[in-house]
């Protein structure tokens, strides 16, 4: 994958398991159920977006604006600091969403082209919209085209609520907008002895790699949301494997792989971000691209030139021995050379067994 920017997401920790953040224009969907926090992920990376100069667009389905700013300041975020110079509300109802997606949106998106000004732009939430449309073809069609508006402003956080049944890991509402999404993060809590331990997972994020462990995660006033999360493998181990990887490209190259496959060893090499060896892999990419095939069939040719010239070394000397033959001469066996017989060249052979150990 080509290096490219990132935008912070401001989450603490969430950024360090996907490469420094986000990638411009996409969309991020943030699942949960009630009170794992979805709002404050929201605010969260709005607020940080604002601090850092940008432009943010909030397209709230059931709180007013004002509403969302008194919350807002109770968790330590000051948007009211911004309100309707560098930040913008929609507020809108389910049943008018679509007039809002046909209409509205694209209207600021033209508008926008005039300022080079980077705009985050919150959804929160988009659960109405998705209840609001019965038709499961419908709503695939104006979630489509809502992503595609809103990416066009700049990425995109999206929050949604979850109503799993139970022995399900993601509810069943959700599925549309986590497949149409460029990134999705899941948002549980579990009780443990007594409390509740909230936690976080990617589920998605395209073109990204990204951390695939459970991460805990906190409330702190004045901050946030904090995730407590470690880089997928740190700077001193990305580099841990490349001899493997090297002696895999080189063998490979020498049984003859084409370019295209060294290019995806090389690929794979660079991009390499776990913690176990990848000796298990390479052999499945070398069996995948009929690599150990041509192995295989280098060997049983070097074999058969092995056979070729030991077989031809003993028909030379099997055909040398053609042309001996036994002759007696009275009680005594002699092998003779007829191609070259002369007296003093006889063996003398006393019994069966030295003619044995001589031909052994």
């Amino acid at each position: 994958m080509t290096s490219e920017d990132r935008i912070p997401t401001g989450i603490a920790g969430l950024d360090r398991i996907i490469e420094g953040g986000l990638r411009d224009n996409t969309t991020f969907l943030v699942v949960g159920s009630s009170g794992t926090g979805k709002s404050t992920f929201a605010m969260q990376y709005l607020t940080y977006g604002l601090e850092q100069g940008e432009n943010a667009l909030y397209v709230s389905m059931e709180e007013p604006p004002e509403q969302i700013m008194r919350e807002a300041e109770m968790l330590g975020f000051n948007m009211k600091k911004y309100y309707n110079k560098e930040l913008f509300f929609f507020h809108t109802k389910g049943k008018d969403f679509v007039e809002l997606v046909e209409e509205q949106l694209p209207a600021l998106v033209e508008a926008n082209k005039e300022y080079d000004v980077k705009t985050r732009v919150v959804i929160d939430p988009l659960t109405p919209l998705i209840w609001s449309v019965k038709d499961k073809q419908e709503q695939r069609e104006i979630i489509t085209k809502l992503f595609y508006t809103l990416k066009q402003l700049g990425p995109v956080l999206i929050t949604t609520e979850e109503h799993a049944a139970p022995g399900e890991t993601i509810g069943e509402d959700v599925l549309i907008p986590i497949y149409l999404s460029d990134g999705a993060v899941h948002l549980s809590y579990r009780p443990i002895g007594g409390a509740f331990n909230r936690s976080l997972e990617i589920v998605k994020m395209r073109a990204t790699r990204h951390g695939e462990e459970v991460y805990p995660y906190i409330f702190v006033r004045g901050i946030g949301v904090v995730a407590r999360t470690n880089p997928p493998v740190s700077a001193d181990d990305l580099r841990k494997y490349d001899d493997m990887f090297e002696k895999a490209i080189k063998t490979a190259r020498d049984f003859g792989a084409p370019d295209t496959f060294l290019v995806k060893l090389q690929a794979v090499m660079d991009n390499w971000s776990y913690s176990f060896s990848p000796k298990e892999t390479l052999q499945i990419l070398f069996e995948t691209y009929n690599i150990t095939s041509s192995m295989k069939n280098k060997d049983a040719q070097q074999e058969a030139i092995v056979v070729e010239n030991v077989t031809t070394s003993s028909s030379e000397s099997l055909e040398e021995a053609g042309n001996m033959e036994y002759v007696e001469e009275s009680d005594d066996m002699v092998l003779e050379d007829t191609t070259n017989s002369h007296e003093g060249d006889l063996i003398d052979i006393d019994d069966l067994s030295e003619l044995e150990d001589l031909i052994n």
